[in-house]
C-alpha cells in the first residue's frame, strides 16, 4: 500500500449471483464520490473503466453446477491480466465488483505478479459467507458462492488454473473474516482448506481488534502482503441493505471501519475489491456510500 497511484478497475459481472442487480455495484461506488473522496486523500487516480462482461440475457446458463462458467472464466481472466499490468505499472489495483466470483481474476492478477518475482501472497476475505463451494457441493451452482474455493485450488479448472497454475494462494496464508452463513456440504470443504476462519461468535467473544490482528498475522506470514476482499454483505443489514445475500447478524458500522483501520495501519495491502453492492436493493445508495467509506478507512483516511 506504499503506492501513491491507484488503478480503479470496475467488474460489473452478475452472471455468478442468484439476483439481478450487482452488475450495476461499480457504477454505485463511482456515483458515490469513490475517486473524488480517494484523490482528496493525495491520491493519484486512473479509472480503467469496466471489463467487459457478457450479459445474462444473451447467454446460455450452462452447466447447472456452475452456472455461466465459461463466460465468468473469460471475465475474470480479463480482469486477472487487468490487475497485473496495473502492478506492473507501480499502481494500487482497487476492483470494484459485481459479484463476488471477480474474486477468482482479482486474486489471479495479483498472484501471478507476485510469484513472477518469487513471492506469493496472502489473503484476507470478509464476508458474511465461506464462498468455497464447488460444483459437486453447490445448493444453487452460483459461481459467486465458490471464488474462495477456487483461489485456493479447489474447483472448476477455467477458474483455478488462470495463468495455468494453482493455488493461487496457500490455505494457511488465508484469513476468512466474518461468516455467520456456511452450506451444510461446504463445512468440511472449510475444515479441510487450511483456511483460517473467524466466525461472527469469534468477533463477538474475542472482539474485532483480536480477530483483525489475528488475521493480518495469517496473511503476511512468509508472504509479500496481501490482497482484501471485501464482501458488502459482512455489514449487517441494517447499514448496507443493498446487497444480492443478506444475513442478519453482521459487523456493526464501527466494527466495519475498524477492520478497515486495522489493515491500513499494518500497510501490508497489496490491493483490494469491494463486492457485491447491489443498488436494486439498495435504499438511496446507503449500501454504496458505506462502501466508499470502507475504502476510505483502509486506504488512509483517520479520525484525527
Amino acid at each position: 500500500m506504499r503506492q501513491h497511484q491507484i488503478a480503479i478497475l470496475g467488474a460489473p459481472l452478475d452472471l455468478g449471483a442468484g439476483r439481478r442487480g450487482v452488475d450495476m455495484g461499480p457504477s454505485a461506488l463511482r456515483l458515490a464520490g469513490l475517486n473524488a473522496r480517494l484523490a482528496s486523500l493525495g491520491y493519484e487516480l486512473e479509472d480503467l473503466g469496466n471489463v467487459s462482461v457478457a450479459q445474462q440475457e444473451s447467454s446460455p446458463t450452462g452447466p447447472e453446477d456452475a452456472k455461466y462458467l465459461p463466460q465468468i472464466a473469460k471475465t475474470c481472466s480479463k480482469l486477472a491480466e487487468m490487475v497485473e499490468n496495473a502492478l506492473q505499472e507501480n499502481t494500487f489495483p482497487l476492483v470494484l465488483g459485481g459479484d463476488h466470483s471477480v474474486a477468482t481474476g482479482t486474486v489471479s492478477g495479483v498472484s501471478h505478479f507476485f510469484k513472477q518475482r518469487g513471492d506469493k501472497i496472502g489473503l484476507i476475505w470478509i464476508d458474511a459467507h465461506a464462498d468455497m463451494n464447488t460444483p459437486e457441493s453447490s445448493p444453487s451452482g452460483n459461481v459467486h458462492g465458490m471464488p474462495l474455493a477456487c483461489c485456493v485450488g479447489r474447483g472448476p479448472r477455467e477458474l483455478t488454473y488462470i495463468f495455468e497454475y494453482a493455488p493461487k494462494v496457500e490455505g494457511r496464508n488465508v484469513a476468512l473474516v466474518g461468516i455467520r452463513d456456511v452450506d451444510q456440504r461446504e463445512r468440511n470443504l472449510v475444515r479441510e482448506s487450511g483456511v483460517t476462519a473467524f466466525t461472527m461468535r469469534d468477533i463477538d467473544e474475542r472482539g474485532l481488534t483480536n480477530v483483525m490482528q489475528q488475521a493480518i498475522a495469517i496473511a503476511n506470514e512468509g508472504t509479500a502482503g496481501f490482497h482484501l476482499s471485501l464482501d458488502m454483505d459482512v455489514v449487517d443489514p441494517d447499514e448496507a441493505p443493498g446487497v444480492g445475500t443478506p444475513v442478519r447478524g453482521g459487523m456493526t458500522y464501527r466494527e466495519a471501519h475498524l477492520a478497515m483501520e486495522t489493515i491500513c495501519d499494518c500497510s501490508r495491502m497489496l490491493s483490494m475489491e469491494v463486492v457485491e453492492v447491489n443498488p436494486v436493493l439498495d435504499e438511496a445508495n446507503r449500501t454504496a456510500l458505506l462502501g466508499v467509506e470502507l475504502v476510505m478507512s483502509a486506504m488512509g483516511k483517520k479520525i484525527l
